[in-house]
């Protein structure tokens, strides 16, 4: 048996992994108490543990996101996150407020979704403010944003999407492609013109070999994938489009854009093209995506990008409404800058 199994299974009691540099963590470490039945507790600060400690190993081994949340270990078992705040609500003894605070906000699943996304922005907020850097225990910067939401796809991905979908999370990196779109709006989403405008969303106007850039920008403090997409229209100023995207779960995304103003989208590899279908709206707010039932009212969004070498490829993105049709179109072809 991996001797590193072994040294896990001897662990006995209660083993509470959290980040010595967050306030919230540290205090909850200090307050901690678990009922007698579950035995000793054990606190672990992992900012001052080896990457070889059993429990560590097995929490990378796992994939639980230190950086996202606190862990327990106890009689085989791992609690992360909001399931680790529903342990401590369930089996801790309400012996102080930490202890009361917990078990009156986290002691069922409901609450914990509900509750958990503030807590965590509040860790977060608090470490940015100590200017203290992530764990990052399951070395994130190290591989793309992209390539768990592809999955197994990632390596069929032909060489310019992998080039395109390159950003690592939690850096300041940089990918730019310009390109060159035609763009199709039909009413009634042409006369929302002006309210698609104040809520920063895409241009809804009618044009041909518009030329666009787009900067594909990571966060040193998130995970997001930022999109800025600046079109030059001939008769005008440069319009500029900003959007975020950001990981659900598996290969499902959430772009999100200007009063957090969300499409959910799906994305796959098909073998010919990267393909984003349609999941629906929603609005993200204090860290909860809250779904709009609005695809009757603006359509559902679509888009491919398909490769044509190396460096370039086409893409096309359009809105379809269950009465009206396709309401909005644009594509064109881009090419990675250098």
């Amino acid at each position: 048996m991996d001797p590193y199994m072994n040294a896990l299974k001897e662990k006995e009691g209660v083993w509470f992994v959290h980040d010595g540099e967050c306030p919230i963590c540290q205090h909850a470490a200090k307050a901690l108490r678990i009922k007698e039945d579950y035995g000793t507790l054990h606190t672990v600060n992992a900012r001052d543990v080896s990457e070889d400690e059993p429990l560590i190993k097995e929490i990378n081994q796992l994939g639980l996101d230190l950086d996202e949340g606190m862990v327990i270990y106890t009689r085989g078992e791992f609690f992360h996150g909001k399931d680790a705040l529903k342990f401590i609500a369930q089996y801790g003894e309400s012996k102080n407020t930490f202890m009361a605070a917990a078990k009156g906000f986290f002691w069922s699943d409901h609450l914990s979704r509900l509750m958990y996304p503030w807590m965590r922005g509040a860790r977060n907020w608090f470490l940015r403010r100590k200017k203290v850097h992530r764990i990052d225990n399951l070395a994130l910067k190290s591989e793309p944003i992209f390539k768990s939401i592809f999955g197994n796809s990632w390596e069929e991905l032909p060489l310019v999407m992998k080039r395109h979908y390159a950003n690592r999370p939690y850096t300041q990196d940089t990918t730019t492609v310009n390109g060159v779109l035609n763009i199709m709006c039909k009413p009634p989403l042409l006369y929302m013109s002006p309210l698609m405008s104040l809520l920063g969303q895409i241009p809804t106007r009618n044009d041909n070999n518009v030329p666009v850039s787009v900067n594909f920008q990571s966060d040193a403090n998130y995970k997001y994938f930022y999109f800025n997409r600046v079109f030059h229209f001939a008769n005008g100023k440069p319009y500029t489009f900003q959007s975020r995207m950001l990981q659900i779960k598996g290969d499902e995304v959430v772009e999100i854009m200007r009063f957090g103003f969300g499409w959910k989208m799906r994305y796959a590899w098909d073998g010919e093209k990267v393909v984003l279908s349609h999941k629906g709206y929603a609005l993200q707010l204090f860290g909860h995506l809250i779904p709009l039932p609005l695809t009757i009212l603006l359509g559902a969004g679509y888009a491919e990008e398909h490769p044509i070498d190396d460096n370039t490829f086409d893409m096309q993105t359009h809105i379809t409404h269950p009465w009206w049709g396709k309401v909005y179109e644009y594509k064109g072809r881009f090419k990675i800058a250098e």
